[in-house]
């Protein structure tokens, strides 16, 4: 029986494997033919590289299939630079391949992906480290050729779409000696005259040409700048360490000046945008604040002095109105009532007694009311409706009832 300590699962040993291969191999170059060539949907490259005696599988990912600059098939030959890794699910290894290079094209693509590796593993290439450009800049350093398409270019582009000050540091774009005079370009802008964005770069040419950008002194001097640098080398297809480590790559001169400014039409365009939307909202702001004020002026014209004592006086002009109607009613009531009292009070009236046969009886103006207040012989004042006479008392009787 085997030792249970000794017994894996299968998982186990692919993982050990995986762990293995993946730890103690190296990034390393494989020359092949390619066969069983499949370009997925999703731009992932799978293929499998073979010579006359093994096959090896390979994958490319989308992210590094981007920077190819050939078509790949089946039977062509081929290196491939990148990693091999072990997919424990199957248990089978492969290469990943970050670099695919037509084989034959000799030794200047073999310095530039070996220094691309090597920049790319310190990190050169990271976004992390990419500058942002500004979005206006007043002022831009071109280091190219003084003589070349590529200044004129860019003058014109920029003269079209954004007018800023334009300073070129002539440079020689090729040959040994160029790396050197991009790199002085580089450090008089950082130094000594500084602008708000830098291009360097040169129109297209042989992969000679355009070497003298893949040097690696070069590519560290772009790293280092604290001036955002946009990196225009050869055509669209052409791809240089240079163009990996700037802040930003543009496929052409003429597309490094698109780049770096905004284009002024547009910006007025949507200036007339603007304006359009601050006029409305301001007609809108006063449009609304007026009505405030109208409805501050009625409120205020309410509380005023003059529209206070207005408003009093009409108030008084319709109570005296309508006082003066009740008035009238109660006044016309009043002398209903005062002529029926009047008329009471007339019957009381001790003249109207006197007409009616009484009279008044008065000694010396004081009247008399009863038969003890006078004695025999007294004169007294006898008062009737029409006149009056004087009498003398001859007899005095008592009424015992």
């Amino acid at each position: 029986m085997p030792d249970i300590d000794n017994i894996f699962t299968v998982s186990e040993v692919s993982k050990h494997i995986r762990n293995v291969i993946e730890s103690n191999i190296p990034n390393l170059f494989v020359e092949g033919e390619i066969a069983n060539f499949t370009k997925h949907s999703s731009g992932h490259i799978y293929f499998s590289l073979k010579d006359e005696k093994s096959s090896l599988r390979c994958v490319f990912f989308k992210t590094y299939a981007l920077y190819l600059t050939f078509k790949p098939k089946d039977g062509d030959k081929v290196i491939c630079g990148g990693k091999i890794s072990v997919y424990e699910k199957s248990g089978n290894y492969q290469l990943s391949v970050t670099r695919m290079i037509q084989s034959g094209i000799g030794d200047l693509q073999r310095r530039f992906e070996e220094l691309k590796n090597k920049l790319e593993e310190e990190g050169l290439f990271d976004p992390e480290h990419k500058k942002p450009l500004p979005e206006f800049p007043e002022s831009i350093g071109v280091v190219t050729s003084a003589t070349g398409a590529a200044i004129q270019d860019i003058q014109n582009v920029l003269n079209r779409r954004f007018p800023v000050k334009i300073y070129l540091y002539p440079a020689v774009v090729q040959g040994d000696v160029a790396p050197g005079y991009i790199i002085k370009g580089i450090k008089y802008f950082n130094e000594e005259f500084p602008v708000d964005v830098l291009i360097i770069g040169r129109g297209g040419g042989s992969q000679e040409d355009l070497f003298c950008f893949n040097d690696e002194e070069l590519a560290r001097t772009i790293f280092a700048s604290k001036i955002p640098i946009i990196s225009a080398v050869g055509h669209e297809i052409d791809f240089t360490i240079s163009d990996f480590v700037a802040d930003l790559r543009a496929p052409t001169p003429s597309a490094a000046a698109e780049l770096a400014v905004p284009d002024r039409n547009e910006l007025l365009d949507q200036i007339e945008g603007l304006k359009s939307t601050l006029q409305y909202a301001a007609k809108q702001f006063f449009f609304s604040k007026k009505m405030e004020i109208s409805e501050l002026q009625n409120a205020l014209n309410a509380h005023h002095p003059q529209a206070i004592l207005q408003n009093m006086k009409q108030r008084l002009n319709q109570a005296v109105l309508k006082l003066s109607h009740v008035t009238d009613l109660r006044v016309k009531d009043f002398r209903i009532r005062l002529e029926i009292l009047q008329n009471e009070l007339k019957e009381l009236s001790p003249q109207e007694a006197l007409k009616r046969g009484y009279a008044f009886i008065r000694q010396e103006r004081k009247l008399i009311h009863s038969v003890k207040e006078i004695k025999l012989k007294d004169t007294l004042e006898v008062l009737l409706s029409d006149g009056k006479l004087e009498a003398e008392v001859i007899l005095i009787e008592e009424n015992n009832e």
